[in-house]
């Protein structure tokens, strides 16, 4: 219990702050400080209890550049100020200011802490070249009835060189500012409310003292705290309703101008004083000599102490209201200073104006009123020694000053004296803890007769004086007055001290007693760590002198302390001197204090910690009654149990004892209750369950299993009313303490008898017992399922634990549910090692039926007591509600144990294609979750599996068909070929189709096909809306969608996911389709692409669903109970109607954007293709009626709408058939990518249907196009869809002369030339017309043209203009074709 210091929050980013501050200190580089690396603080107190004087040498002047220097110094150059409630913290400097407040955040070790972020930051300064010269963050007091005692809001009060004084709220806006003396603001202080501690001390008012060179301010602080709501409130509502004429409320305030002092540094305001008739007649008699006279009533003064120089120390004293002064024949002069000194209103308020008022109220600054003259009264007269800072104990009763000597001097304020002089603190910064005492700690000694003897006296209060001296680095605190230092910390050499002196403002008497708000009185800024600590004195610190016991008590603490820090040989010498020290203590407190200690250390082995309690509890024995704590006898009997049994428990477990009995199957069989069958059952789950989910995991051999050091031990328990119970203590530890009791026992090398016997005499509850069992078994599931024989020694272990008193109740009957098996039920629900629960709850079914069956027999007997009564045998198991329950978690067990398996089974999958958010681990299932998973909580956990294997949903299928063959006795040859096509496409399954076989038969209706492929469709497009880039997670979406047969939940599942994912991303898709929408081009199309596989499976859906029922959903019977969620297939089946045009409609605009994005049509404006109905209708509810384009189509829409479907033929040909070898392969990959691209010419004769454009001219482009590209074979089935041939030839008859006029003209050959020669004119003269360039394929031969030509004639009718042409293209062709062959 010794004075400490203690880290309560840090700096976030605290270099942002300097760099800010301090521009030119801003690094390249910058390291930031070093967070978390405090100093070392050393507690080097001495080890003697009386006054300690120290002399000092000169330190030496540090070396170094200025810049390196001012780097760690920074802080020393800023106005700091911390707010009493630790709310907000302001840094400033010059202009700029740094507001910081405190967030709860996790540090790097995983940690919640208190950090200060930078909440606000800016320039302060409102005239050209003020600066910041002083700050103060005031707290103000909710006005609330139901407030908890934390502060409304923090305000900011801002002094300037200027002589404005400023009030900002915690976000930096400007409340009021105040111009009360035109000199430089030189300080700021608040006093706050506090409760007297005795009827003799005078009740001091709030205030602001506000000091300028040659004057004083005080403003009231009841309306300060008025005024302040008032400016917050009203900005508040300016704010809100955009009036910026705000009128503040005026400001009362007292100005004193301090005559007969040449320099004034700082300044304390004392408050109200009141002179005693004895003072009041000695300082009468000073002043005016004999003849003076006084009042019969003292008058009330304000004290005002300066520092500086010519005094060194002044002290001022102001006369409060019209009482009488202290002389008659000095009346008159002072009346006429009160006139001016009574309260005057505030002017100078500067309001939320227009820029315009704002520079006027500039230029004309407000009337400053003359301040009221007050002569120094007397003063510590130092001609050489100049005051650097002054400051006030919390109960006003001493003064610190620190002078530019490098001395700190204690003033007795009341007297006007120096009664203690420091030296050697040179640039000291000073602050004041003080503590009250706590009555419960108070120990009454023999003949003590005070009223301080008793825990019913008043509370004493102790002042302790803190000093931080920055050049040596430390943080020093001593007793006052006269006390010696009780503490000194190494703290380095660039803090800050903060001391505020101030609470909340704005309580009173009364509203004060009901708050408690947590406050710091003292705190130390450490740029250095980034780190805010504050100092812990405890209060007998206080009473420390050479006779103290409680000081002698404390030294014996630290003696023994440092003993038990030390490594020695000699055990038995550390023993006996451990003895000793702990017997010499004489307070009940501390003695605990200093066992506790003893028994926390890691060095004394558990023979040393047993002997000493031992001792200390045979000398608390041996003493009088009377003057024995109870407290400490008790509580060293408790630790003396607990030790006792440590003791016990360990010697039971190194007893080598082994259990030399065989175990086979059979006897597991006859211990669990079970049939040869169900054993083999069980075993084989066990082992697959074992092969899946340990396979991964490698576990080295754990020699610590069942150790535990006594240090733990202690920590884990106590004893309350003989009664011994577990603290809280985390899993981890829970575990460590069952294994420490029964892991040897579990394994067969503890005697479970002996270990049940000692845990229940130590007052260890059977509950508490059978939960740690519980615990240790759940948790060491793989040492459990390699050592079956484990089993039986669970059962015995059960078995007597469960004949324990209070453990099953005497009165519990059959028909009722025993808390004691309910408790075993619930921890085998909540685990997620369903091996081990799985495997425990045989066992409690099996000793619960046992004990069931016994009390049943007992029961029967004594009923037909007398009469023949047949034995009842083992395998008879009495009917109670308890076996129903078992068998239904038994049944649970054994399906969450399938499922498990199946969860943690893996194909061997491509490395490559696996996303990162399939590596995500999948969740440990146990009973309760799935039960409180709803009731497609099941099939939702199968799904995300799925997702994370990514299998096809042909795998399902196939495992289903699997299972119908099975029931029908059909060969299973097709399904394995299936299985393994599958695999070689995919990935190499392994046991996965069996697992997934033996999952649908144990789950038929939770795992029933549709509602699997629902939950995979689901959980598929959930994954693809966290990364869209993953395209293929949103195709194998749309593949589980049209897997799923019933056309209900079909409709209802697509619907949602257009609603839930799809519609807002399409709608971006359509409006931003030349611009960024979040996603790259080959999502986009992909996007396209499987929306509108959705909309068109979505309108089959529709069409379907009438000639189907809508599918009952069905649930298991031992998963009846489950709650949670609704589940997916039940929201798809509730789902309405939609309307097919407006589905269909939109259809047609995906189908377009799927064109533009697959072929980079980007110029097209895709909504451009529509009228304004057609615009309107879409991105509408598809369930909704909306008004859709009908009749007669602008004939301008008709032909951008034909020239579009023209371009995406063309583009689709030119994909499909393009010759060309610099061809890019990401267009090749496009196509493939996101599995089989769509016949887009017949999408587009489609599309032409829908959009009122001829179909007969896409189908004519499309024969075009092929011809063009040299695909005549599949132009030749094409023309067969065309219905006007006649225009077609024509369009042939000009691509046959491009062929042609290519192969004569363009080749420039001699036979070429010759042919060209005996051509008819007019022919020559057509062919000189047509334009070869246009031709994508040049390479054509020739006898495919003569086809080509042959297919024009025969299309032609003969009457036709071009007829004639067509027959001298014939001759053409021929005459090109004799040479060739």
């Amino acid at each position: 219990m010794a004075c400490s210091i203690v880290q309560f929050c840090y700096f976030q980013d605290l270099q942002a702050a300097r760099d800010f501050l301090f521009p030119h200190l801003r690094e390249e580089n910058p390291s930031g400080a070093v967070r978390r690396d405090p100093s070392k603080s050393t507690n080097w107190e001495d080890d003697g209890w009386g006054a300690w004087e120290e002399t000092e040498p000169q330190e030496p002047e540090e070396e170094g550049s200025t810049c390196k220097t001012q780097k760690t110094s920074w802080l020393q150059d800023c106005v700091l100020s911390l707010s009493p409630t630790n709310d907000l913290m302001v840094i400033a400097r010059e202009q700029k200011a740094v507001f910081l407040v405190p967030k709860w955040k996790y540090s790097d070790k995983g940690k919640e802490e208190m950090q200060f972020a930078v909440g606000w930051s800016g320039s302060l300064n409102v005239e050209e070249g003020e600066c910041v010269t002083s700050a103060l963050c005031i707290p103000l007091a909710s006005q609330k009835r139901s407030s908890t005692g934390r502060p409304d809001w923090t305000c900011i009060v801002v002094g300037f060189t200027s002589g404005y004084v400023r009030f900002y709220t915690e976000n930096g806006v400007l409340l009021l500012a105040q111009l009360l003396n035109e000199d430089a603001v030189l300080q700021l202080k608040c006093r706050t409310y506090e409760i007297p501690r005795h009827p003799g001390v005078t009740e001091q008012n709030e205030e602001l003292s506000i000091l300028y060179p040659a004057a004083i301010v005080t403003i009231d602080g009841f309306s300060l705290f008025q005024s302040l709501r008032a400016c917050r409130n009203q900005v508040a509502k300016a704010a809100a309703s955009g009036n910026e004429n705000v009128q503040p409320p005026p400001l009362a305030y007292k100005k004193w101008g301090l005559q007969d002092i040449d320099t004034i540094i700082d300044h304390a305001s004392v408050g109200i004083m009141t002179l005693s008739p004895f003072d009041q007649m000695k300082t009468a008699s000073n002043i005016g000599g004999f003849n003076a006279a006084i009042k019969n009533s003292p008058p009330a003064m304000s004290q005002y102490i300066t520092v500086g120089s010519n005094p060194f120390t002044g002290f001022f004293y102001a006369l409060e209201g019209s009482t009488q002064p202290l002389l008659s024949h000095v009346a008159l002069a002072v009346a006429s200073k009160l006139t001016s000194a009574l309260f005057n209103a505030a002017s100078g308020w500067l309001g939320w104006k227009s820029k315009h008022e704002e520079e006027a109220v500039q230029k004309q600054k407000p009337k400053v009123e003359p301040a009221t003259p007050l002569a120094v009264r007397f003063g510590l007269p130092d001609s050489r020694r100049h005051g650097e800072s002054i400051c006030l104990s919390p109960c006003n009763t001493l003064a610190a000053v620190t002078d530019d000597f490098g001395r700190v001097v204690l003033l007795d304020v009341a007297r006007g004296i120096a009664i203690r002089m420091w030296k050697g603190y040179r640039g000291a910064q000073i602050g004041w803890i003080q503590i009250v005492e706590d009555l419960h700690e108070r120990v009454p000694e023999k003949a003590d007769f005070s009223p301080f003897g008793n825990t019913q006296g008043p509370s004493r209060v102790a002042q302790f004086l803190v000093i931080y001296a920055p050049r040596r680095g430390i943080l020093e605190v001593w007793s006052t007055q006269q006390g010696p230092r009780v503490g000194a910390f190494n703290v380095g050499k660039h803090c800050r001290l903060l001391y505020p002196g101030y609470k909340i403002m704005g309580l009173n008497n009364v509203t004060s007693q009901s708050w408690q708000p947590q406050t710091y009185q003292i705190c130390l800024v450490d740029p250095v760590s980034g780190s805010v600590k504050t100092v812990n004195v405890p209060f007998h610190l206080a009473l420390s002198d050479k006779k103290s016991e409680r000081a002698k008590d404390m030294h014996l603490v630290k003696k023994l302390a440092a003993l038990l820090k030390t490594k020695s040989p000699n055990l038995d010498l550390v023993e006996t001197e451990i003895k000793e020290l702990i017997l010499d203590i004489k307070y009940p407190a501390t003695k605990k204090q200093a066992l506790e200690s003893i028994l926390a250390s890691k060095r004394l082995p558990f023979s040393c910690l047993r002997n000493i309690t031992q001792t200390l509890m045979d000398t608390l024995k041996n003493q009088e009654l009377e003057s024995v704590d109870e407290g400490l006898l008790q509580f060293s009997a408790n630790k003396l149990r607990l030790l006792h049994l440590y003791e016990s428990v360990s010697q039971l477990n190194s007893v080598d004892f082994h259990s030399d009995a065989p175990f086979s199957d059979d006897d597991l069989a006859v211990l669990l209750r079970l049939d040869e069958n169900e054993l083999l059952k069980l075993q084989a789950l066990l082992e697959k369950y074992k092969q899946e989910n340990f396979r991964t995991n490698v576990r080295f051999s754990d020699d610590k299993d069942g150790v535990l050091p006594i240090k733990t031990f202690l920590e884990y328990l106590e004893y309350e009313k003989d009664v011994l119970n577990i603290r809280k203590i985390s899993e981890e530890e829970y575990v460590a303490l069952g294994s420490f009791f029964f892991w040897k026992c579990l394994h067969g090398e503890s005697s479970t008898e002996d270990m049940c016997h000692t845990l229940e005499s130590a007052g260890l509850s059977p509950q508490l017992l059978l939960s740690l069992l519980l615990s240790v078994w759940l948790s060491k599931e793989k040492d459990i399922l390699d050592k079956p024989q484990s089993v039986c020694c669970l059962h015995t272990m059960l078995s007597l634990l469960s004949k324990m008193k209070v453990a099953i109740d005497e009165t519990w009957d059959s028909q009722s549910v025993s808390p004691w098996w309910q408790q075993m039920r619930t921890a085998c629900i909540q685990s997620e090692n369903n091996g081990a629960a799985l495997l425990s709850a045989h066992v409690g079914h099996s000793v619960a039926a046992q004990i069931s069956n016994n009390m049943t027999e007992k029961k029967f007997s004594q009923t037909v007591l007398g009469a023949d009564s047949e034995a009842l045998t083992d395998s008879w198991e009495a009917l109670s509600l308890d076996t129903e329950y078992w068998k239904l978690l038994l049944k649970q067990l054994e399906d969450c144990l399938i499922l498990q398996t199946l969860l943690h089974s893996k194909g061997n999958t491509p490395t490559s294609r696996v996303s990162s958010l399939q590596a995500e681990p999948l969740p440990r299932l146990s009973v309760k979750k799935l039960l409180e998973g709803g009731k497609g909580g099941i099939a939702d956990s199968v799904a995300k599996w799925i997702f994370k294997q990514d299998f096809s949903p042909e795998i399902l299928r196939l495992a289903n068909k699997q299972r119908d063959v099975e029931n029908s006795d059909e060969p299973r040859e097709g399904i394995h070929r299936g299985f393994l096509e599958v695999s070689e496409v995919e990935m190499d399954l392994g046991a996965i189709p069996d697992l997934l076989h033996l999952a649908y038969e144990q789950f038929p209706c939770s795992l029933e096909l549709d509602v699997l492929h629902a939950h995979c469709c689901w959980e598929y497009v959930v994954q693809w809306n966290k990364d869209p880039e993953e395209a293929r997670f949103f195709v194998r979406s749309i593949e589980h969608l049209k897997h799923i047969l019933n056309a209900h939940i079909q409709n209802g599942i697509a619907l949602m996911m257009w609603n839930t994912f799809l519609v807002k991303r399409f709608s971006a898709a359509t409006y931003l389709m030349d611009k960024d929408v979040g996603m790259s081009d080959t999502a986009v199309t992909s996007f396209l692409g499987s929306c509108l596989d959705l909309l068109q499976t979505l309108m089959e859906a529709d069409v379907s669903r009438d000639e189907m029922q809508v599918p009952v959903l069905d649930t298991e019977d031992a998963w009846l109970s489950v709650e949670g969620p609704i589940s997916i297939v039940e929201l798809a089946l509730e789902q309405k109607h939609i309307h097919y045009p407006l589905v269909e409609h939109h259809s047609i605009l995906c189908s377009i954007l799927y064109a533009v994005m697959r072929f980079s049509l980007k110029s097209v404006k895709p909504l451009s293709l529509f009228d304004s109905k057609g615009k309107n209708a879409f991105f509408k509810d598809l369930t909704s009626i909306q008004l859709l384009p009908s009749g007669e189509m602008d004939p301008n829409f008709i032909s951008a709408r034909q020239q579009f479907l023209l371009k995406v033929v063309s583009a689709a040909v030119q994909a499909q058939h393009s010759v060309r070898k610099d061809k890019d392969p990401s267009e090749e990959a496009t196509a493939t990518l996101f599995g089989k691209d769509q016949d887009w010419p017949v999408l587009a004769v489609d599309l032409a249907h829908h959009l009122q454009v001829s179909e007969d001219v896409v189908r004519r482009h499309y024969v075009g196009e092929l011809y063009n590209y040299g695909v005549d074979h599949l132009a030749e089935e094409a023309i067969l869809q065309v219905h006007d041939k006649e225009v077609l030839a024509s369009q042939l008859l000009v691509l046959t002369g491009q062929r042609l006029a290519h192969a004569l003209l363009h080749t420039q050959t001699k036979e070429g030339m010759e042919l060209l020669a005996r051509l008819s004119p007019t022919l020559c003269t057509w062919l000189k017309a047509m334009d070869p360039q246009d031709l994508q394929n040049t390479e054509v031969p020739i006898a495919t043209t003569a086809k080509l030509v042959n297919k024009v004639i025969e299309l032609l009718p003969e009457k036709h203009g071009q007829y004639s042409l067509a027959l001298h293209l014939i001759e053409a062709v021929e005459a090109i074709s004799i040479p060739s062959s």
